[in-house]
């Protein structure tokens, strides 16, 4: 598989698991209509009407599409990552039970991670 080329910062995140300030993304303020893809290999991630303020700093979806993401424990520290299901790259963390949502979830994700693709 073909991935786009990443900036240091994106490889910082996406490759090597790390987290961008918050309120400082391209996403975390975005609400366009479209789908948001993986940065790295632009696989459809997460379609624009999941997408909530958690008033976080960060995107946030409270469901994804299905099979394009995939959850991993981090047994260091309990959390839940989230990879794009299709070429491993890190997106975030995945919380449950928080109520924020009906659906009880919230995919908090890195906007390096991310790229958007507006409806026609």
């Amino acid at each position: 598989m073909e991935y786009n080329e990443l900036n240091e910062e994106e490889r910082k995140v996406i490759l090597n698991k790390g987290t961008e300030r918050s309120f400082s993304g391209a996403y975390w303020n975005h609400y366009e209509k479209g789908t948001y893809t993986c940065r790295q290999c632009n696989a459809e991630l997460f379609p624009s009407d999941s997408k909530f303020d958690s008033f976080t700093g960060w995107p946030s979806f409270d469901d994804a599409i299905e099979g394009a993401v995939k959850e991993v424990l981090e047994a260091d520290s309990g959390r839940t990552e989230i990879v794009c299901a299709s070429c491993g790259g890190h997106l975030g963390h995945v919380f449950k039970g928080e109520g924020m949502t009906d659906k009880d979830t919230r995919h908090c994700v890195n906007s390096l991670s991310l790229d958007f693709k507006a409806n026609d």
